[in-house]
């Protein structure tokens, strides 16, 4: 199994356009420390590739990889498809920049399509560009990530009932926000990702044992993190992130489990953002990692 990470930050990248901050200032005068939305790429077999979230960065996070190239001469695009983690803006944005495609195929859970469907109508919105075909990721039990071959197996754990502003009436559903599971019956590998995570359901737990490789959201330092920098009056647990530091972060749990744990989806209020924040230390002590954009995981 082999995985690109082509983007690790949250909404609004780092920089954000309308932000000065100091890590956002940080990376406009330092571009190395520059980071796109959060997003995966993963290969199939035969280099084909689906892209786990289709961000706003979609066009540039392809082009930053030779192997998501198309062929020379011809619009044959290793991009198989998209895989879809929930239904916010930052993720599926990045639908449309794909409307010069033949077809577009995504696997969703069923809140997530209804939601872009029947809300943005991006059916109605590409209809006249491209086709769209829908595949529903599995909730219970786990399905070919590419249909017809005997390949990566993928499923989807809800971790998160909490739906897009875009929808608030909407109704209640567990799997507005999945965890997506990849496993590999040929290596026996298995990876775990989840940029967005409110809680740590037991499922979710058993999943992370068994993974050789864990990558989660580390969108907030610190529960009070938002409302420190004041860009929120809720904390980072009432923003739908578990913190990564504090009695119920993130740090401790995978600090016991035996898979390399990575975080991904940075804020940009979060410390982590400076490659010389003292708060990186902390997390080499517990033997965990922050991805960087451009990292290879081969399990």
């Amino acid at each position: 199994m082999l995985l690109l990470v082509l983007g690790t930050a949250a909404g609004g990248g780092i920089p954000q356009w309308n932000c000065a901050c100091p890590s956002c200032s940080g990376a406009r005068a330092h571009p190395d420390r520059r980071r796109r939305h959060a997003s995966l790429a993963v290969r199939t077999h035969d280099g084909r590739w689906y892209l786990v979230n289709a961000t706003p960065d979609i066009g540039d996070q392809i082009e930053s990889r030779p192997e998501l190239h198309p062929a020379p001469g011809s619009r044959r695009t290793p991009v198989a498809g998209l895989v879809l983690t929930d239904a916010e803006l930052d993720h599926t944005l990045g639908i449309a920049r794909l409307r010069e495609a033949d077809g577009i195929e995504v696997v969703a859970t069923a809140p997530v399509r209804r939601a872009l469907l029947d809300r943005l109508h991006l059916g109605d919105v590409l209809a006249p560009y491209t086709r769209v075909t829908w595949r529903e990721l599995p909730r219970h039990g786990a399905g070919p990530l590419d249909p017809g071959t005997s390949g990566l197996q993928i499923s989807g754990i809800p971790v998160s009932g909490k739906r897009p502003r875009y929808t608030a009436d909407a109704p209640d559903d567990d799997a507005w926000v999945v965890a997506l599971r990849l496993y590999d019956p040929v290596s026996g590998a298995t990876a775990l990702y989840a940029p967005a995570l409110a809680a740590w359901p037991d499922r979710f737990q058993q999943a992370a044992e068994e993974a050789d490789c864990v990558i989660v959201d580390g969108t907030f330092w610190d529960d009070e993190e938002p409302r420190r920098t004041g860009i929120s009056e809720r904390t980072a647990t009432g923003m739908g992130h578990l913190p990564i530091d504090g009695a119920d972060g993130t740090a401790e749990r995978l600090a016991r489990l035996s898979a390399r744990c990575l975080y991904t989806h940075l804020n940009n209020t979060n410390p982590l953002v400076d490659p010389a924040a003292t708060e990186h230390k902390r997390l080499t002590r517990l033997g965990l990692e922050v991805a960087s954009d451009g990292m290879e995981i081969e399990l």
